[in-house]
């Protein structure tokens, strides 16, 4: 029964209108152990979270049905392992679909961490904890808050619900690559808004309303609608970075460190700068996370044994980052560098400049473009360069496409196979094995959906207003398909983000930066290398420049050795920084 009047606890109001916390819910077939969950959890979360109880899982799945029903979100499930006739992992498997982003923990007992470690792979588990938990302040409150941090509540479209919406709004055409571009801009920046296609079922009144009198071939669209109901039309990403209030311009000339690019390397050298005590500012073009950040799970970063998100590690480091005082600027676009005497200055393509002692290049890479007949009109319009997570949700029912072979298309394939009819990754390798890791390839071979056509390219794609259909050629035999797609997702090959430093620091033939030993000439240092001393492990050609993540030449492509390289051009920075001041 779950606990209360009724069946319902007073905590679930049925009756009465939506509540505005979300619930974390406990469930445990034994009372004394629930009794100690329901305290403990009252205790902590009070303040933040609806707490409901239920001592079976049959009766919290009955509850669930109820609580969509109201629209009701819930963060979390605290689930016991060992219950009779539907253990914790069976119940979360049924309850996934109902509140697919729900977080889970699963309550075992030290001899079930196998099956806790299996759960976390088939169930996707997000923690277990192992009973007894004593003194919850230690053993469980961090875990469950560390669990949290990652979820968002979800935002629905205005077609999902007639409940008000007071967030931002974007109305616009689905197949407006403006609309995408505002959508990713707002996704990747991890700003909550509410997606209105105006092609589509619109339930919320005052929305059917705004629509009818915008009309739907308003060229108007996209709009952007704040919570102050101020609207933006057609808007560029810095119409609304500055609406949002995200810092465009710096708020000093000088610093001791600048990094560009917030990317994983650049943001792990921003906290370790930050925390070291270097007045340090970090400048990014688009948004914090670079490709790493659009990523719907890393499963082989070290720490997190469920996986997490690019979204959520990004969101973690960004808040780590300006917890130290590190000022960051987004989005905001280098258009060169210049050195004068011991300075670094940073030329910004909107006309200011900034000047540093040391600088640190972490721009990372971007994917390069597909280059067949019929991609550039579609692009934004059915095509999409990386992850596109703001199309997500659009896709479902859809039949997808993904080019590409490495982890990034795999962890892809597996986010978009949640919604889409059908998912296809076109690779054009003979297999996966070379180029994505093993546990991915594994997982992709347990989704039904996802089928992987190897020796396979894109010839041409079709389409009119969006993306109809791709031609797909076989590279061995030379055989051609056109297929029906409505989602082609890219993902191929790395291009270096440095045409704005070529005049200024060594690169190689793909304009990867050299560093380091890289840089030497048949054993010795490059003539025009001004110093006595060798440059340091990850310094550039110029003095007191440093490279770190994937646009340094030879560089590993993986979050954890970006992350360290960031960390470690910090000491260098130290270093040079102790010669010259």
């Amino acid at each position: 029964m779950l606990e209360g009047h009724n069946k319902y606890s007073g905590v679930l109001d049925l009756r009465g209108g939506i509540m505005a916390k979300p619930y974390i819910i406990a469930i445990d077939d034994d009372a004394s152990v629930l009794a100690s969950v329901k305290r403990d959890l009252r205790g902590h979360f009070a303040d933040r979270f609806k707490i409901l109880t239920a001592e079976s899982g049959e009766d919290a799945l009955e509850a669930l049905d109820q609580l969509k029903k109201r629209g009701e979100s819930i963060v979390l499930f605290l689930v016991d392992q060992r219950m009779p006739h539907m253990s914790g992992v069976d119940f979360l498997k049924a309850a996934k679909p109902i509140f697919p982003d729900a977080k889970s923990v699963l309550l075992t007992a030290y001899a079930d961490t196998d099956a806790a470690i299996s759960a976390i792979n088939e169930a996707h588990v997000s923690y277990y904890l192992t009973k007894p938990w004593d003194p919850p302040e230690e053993r469980m409150f961090p875990a469950l808050e560390d669990v949290i941090l990652d979820w968002s509540e979800p935002v629905p479209s205005a077609s999902d619900s007639a409940k008000p919406y007071r967030g931002i709004r974007v109305i616009g055409h689905r197949w407006d690559p403006i609309a995408h571009s505002t959508k990713d801009f707002l996704a990747r920046n991890q700003v909550p808004y509410q997606w209105i296609d105006v092609e589509g079922k619109v339930a919320d009144p005052e929305m059917m309303t705004l629509i009818e009198e915008l009309g739907r071939e308003a060229p108007c669209l996209p709009l952007v609608i704040f919570e102050d109901q101020e609207k933006l039309s057609q808007p560029t990403t810095i119409d609304i970075a500055e609406r949002l209030g995200l810092r465009t311009r710096p708020e000093i000339s000088f610093y001791d460190l600048i990094i560009i690019g917030a990317g994983p390397a650049g943001l792990a050298a921003a906290v370790y700068g930050g925390s070291e005590g270097l007045k340090t500012l970090l400048i990014e073009r688009e948004a914090p996370g670079g490709q790493a950040g659009t990523s719907s799970r890393i499963e082989n970063y070290l720490g997190f044994p469920n996986g997490i998100t690019g979204g959520d590690l990004t969101s973690r480091a960004v808040t780590q980052a300006r917890r130290f005082g590190v000022e960051m600027l987004t989005p905001v676009e280098v258009h060169s560098l210049s050195v004068r005497d011991q300075y670094r200055v940073v030329h910004l393509l909107n006309g200011g400049e900034v000047s540093c002692h040391a600088l640190l290049i972490a721009t990372g890479v971007s994917y390069r473009k597909l280059d067949v007949p019929g991609i550039d009109k579609l692009t934004g319009a059915g095509v999409y360069y990386g992850a596109a997570m703001a199309e997500a949700l659009s896709c479902t029912g859809d039949d997808v496409f993904i080019v590409g072979g490495a982890n990034s298309a795999g962890q892809a394939a597996m986010h978009f196979a949640k919604y889409a009819s059908s998912v296809t990754m076109v690779v054009r390798g003979a297999s996966l094995d070379s180029s994505m890791s093993y546990y991915l390839i594994q997982e992709l071979q347990g989704m039904p959906n996802v089928r992987v056509l190897t020796h396979s390219e894109v010839d041409e794609v079709f389409g009119e207003q969006s993306l109809e259909s791709v031609k797909l050629r076989n590279n061995v035999t030379g055989e051609c398909s056109q297929q029906q797609a409505r989602a082609l997702f890219i993902f191929i090959g790395a291009q270096p983000r440095t045409e704005c430093l070529k005049d200024i620091v060594r690169r190689d033939e793909r304009g990867f930066i050299l560093a380091g030993a890289d840089l030497y000439i048949d054993g010795k240092r490059p003539a025009d290398w001004p110093l006595d001393r060798d440059p340091f492990l990850l310094e550039t050609s110029v003095p007191g420049v440093f490279v770190a993540g994937d646009v340094r030449h030879g560089s590993v492509k993986r979050v954890a050795s970006g992350v360290g390289e960031g960390a470690i051009a910090i000491q260098f920075v130290h270093q040079y920084l102790s010669d010259v001041r």
